[in-house]
């Protein structure tokens, strides 16, 4: 019986952690009846992961594919993964960010619950490691973690693409691509998975199949978080209300203002508890952010600069740089 082949691909910036994130998917245990096939997208204007995924191949008992898709747009990376893995003839693919570290039977976990039958794409959490001067509240929050939100059946209701495999033979992938509009901005896998569910797709969760991602400390901030659960909501607005009449749109923004002073008071009144009083902070700030997209607030450009850069341009812009927790 001819093997079944796993893609995993990995879109990366000029990231010293991509060496880790490959030595994690190195040590991975493959199920007997499958074979890997690691692929890179280097977005940097030069073939600046050349090398390193190059030393990588050279000693890994994978295949490993290094793709040069400039320039400084992760739609671009994350597409020529789709046609490399294509290309090969992947009836699997996997993503997984290039700053986050996989569990030995991560592949296995997301594959078996694939093996169920019952779902096209499986989504899996993400566990954040902090530092030693870490806020108590923001580690008993669990602030930075990856959890997909799901429904009543339990099943997530958005895909994202820092913990995910895909069957790559399901109708509803067949000609998806990520969107280059946003591939400067951010939320473009979120895009592509609501294409996906929209096309029929069907989602699972595998809360085994566990990734872990240090947290840097320039992320160590509460206005770091509220920066990024912006962004989400703008997100969120944007594909979910974008189409919507005008009326409809307007009865939103009452809604979504509504939650914001919610949050805001039961911030006041949680003042003493930092953890709570974060918290609510946090969602306030998502509420804002679906407040801004339906007012016309275009994201900014957060893509294919230095940290600092993107740091920088984002704080004039209103939100933060990030990778996939959208």
């Amino acid at each position: 019986m001819s093997e079944r082949l796993i893609a995993v691909g990995i879109c990366t910036f000029r990231r010293a952690t991509l060496v880790q994130t490959l030595e994690s998917i190195e040590r991975q245990a493959v199920p007997e009846d499958a074979a890997l096939l690691i692929i890179v997208a280097d977005n940097d204007d030069t073939a600046t992961a050349a090398g390193v995924v190059g030393e990588f191949a050279a000693r890994s008992v994978h295949g490993v594919e290094y793709v040069h898709a400039p320039a400084r747009n992760i739609s671009i990376a994350r597409n020529a993964i789709l046609k490399s893995a294509r290309r090969a003839g992947a009836a699997r693919l996997a993503f997984i960010d290039d700053d986050e570290t996989a569990s030995s039977d991560w592949i296995a976990k997301l594959d078996a619950r694939l093996n169920v039958g019952d779902a096209d794409a499986v989504m899996g959490p993400v566990q954040a490691i902090y530092g030693a001067d870490a806020p108590q509240w923001m580690r008993d929050a669990k602030a930075h973690d990856t959890w997909p939100e799901t429904g009543p059946d339990g099943r997530p209701i958005a895909g994202h693409s820092c913990n995910a495999m895909i069957d790559y033979t399901a109708p509803a992938f067949a000609g998806l691509r990520f969107d280059p509009a946003r591939g400067r901005t951010g939320g473009e896998d979120s895009a592509w998975f609501e294409d996906a569910r929209r096309a029929g797709a069907r989602f699972a969760l595998a809360n085994d199949a566990l990734v872990t991602e240090k947290v840097p400390l320039a992320r160590e901030r509460l206005r770091w978080l509220m920066l990024r659960r912006y962004r989400m909501g703008q997100t969120y607005s944007d594909l979910h209300y974008a189409h919507r009449p005008k009326a409809a749109l307007a009865g939103q923004f009452a809604v979504a203002l509504a939650k914001t002073a919610w949050c805001m008071v039961a911030a006041a009144v949680s003042f003493p508890s930092a953890r709570m009083r974060n918290g609510n902070a946090v969602r306030a700030a998502f509420h804002a952010g679906v407040m801004a997209d339906l007012v016309g607030r275009r994201q900014p450009s957060i893509y294919g600069a230095s940290d600092n850069r993107q740091t920088d341009a984002a704080r004039i812009a209103g939100t933060e740089p990030e990778d996939c927790k959208k």
